[in-house]
């Protein structure tokens, strides 16, 4: 869990920030990142004016969308989490006490980051009550704020991951 402290504060991609890196060996070991993330979210509220932003990437099958099964099931999400690649956007009701709404955001299809502006994005990182995490985020970085965690994930082998962040 100290490990993933630092990742319930407003993180920026710094060269000044030391790197991280977990190796998982199976999904489930992914999913439990995942679920250590939300235990540290339901800590403390990271920043009482805005929205949690989680930025992942990472190639097609390196564990982005698990990681985020076992955080939205870490945050009390019973159903079942999928990327939402057609749809773009899913949206599931939170019930603790800093966070409302969690948004997974897919930006896999998108051709350009105004799209995503045009979906109402920018109103949903002003909420403080909301955590957006956004798959492919790097397709989006330019209408990121520093304000946001990224975390990148690296295929090893079929079921090795390698997760990594700055704190």
């Amino acid at each position: 869990m100290d490990k993933l402290q630092g990742l319930c504060y407003d993180l920026g991609v710094n060269n000044d920030m030391p790197i991280t890196e977990i190796t998982t060996n199976s999904s489930q070991e992914t999913k439990k990142v995942g679920m250590e993330l939300a235990a540290a979210i339901k800590k403390d509220r990271v920043n009482p004016r805005r929205a949690l932003v989680v930025a992942l990437e990472g190639d097609l099958g390196s564990g982005k969308t698990t990681f985020i099964q076992g955080l939205a099931t870490g945050l009390g999400i019973k159903e079942n989490v999928l990327s939402p690649t057609f749809v773009i956007q899913k949206d599931f009701p939170l019930s603790l006490k800093n966070y409302k709404n969690f948004y997974h955001i897919d930006a896999y299809r998108l051709k350009n980051p105004e799209e995503l502006l045009e979906l109402g994005f920018g109103d949903l990182i002003k909420n403080p009550e909301n955590i957006v995490v956004i798959e492919w985020a790097d397709k989006i970085k330019k209408i990121l704020s520093k304000n946001v965690i990224w975390i990148k994930f690296q295929n090893l082998d079929e079921n090795k991951r390698k997760i990594i962040y700055a704190l």
